[in-house]
């Protein structure tokens, strides 16, 4: 399976990553490492993050590397990666529509 990330989800991660650098930059190396490592998971085992609770769309789903979630749309040959976000942030539904 093919893993893309969308534009919005690289520009999320880069400013997640500069957050946590700023404080704490072993840990945003780390953190960033973490988040390359699971989203490339997503080649071989799709599946494998859970289904996004506020949504119950079973194409959208997401995985959590603390304290983000990665929220992803796979279909039968894709993994898009949608949006990176902290989970304390309000969701909402309509900035996956990629």
């Amino acid at each position: 399976m093919k893993v893309t990330w969308t534009a919005l989800a690289e520009q999320q991660a880069a400013e997640a990553f500069a957050y946590i650098q700023a404080d704490r930059p072993t840990a945003a190396v780390r953190w960033l490492d973490q988040l390359l490592a699971a989203v490339a998971t997503l080649a071989e085992f799709p599946d494998g993050g859970r289904a996004i609770p506020e949504v119950g769309r079973p194409e959208l789903r997401e995985l959590i590397v603390r304290p983000y979630r990665v929220m992803y749309r796979r279909d039968p040959k894709h993994a898009f990666i949608l949006s990176i976000r902290h989970g304390r942030r309000m969701f909402d539904e309509h900035t996956l529509e990629s």
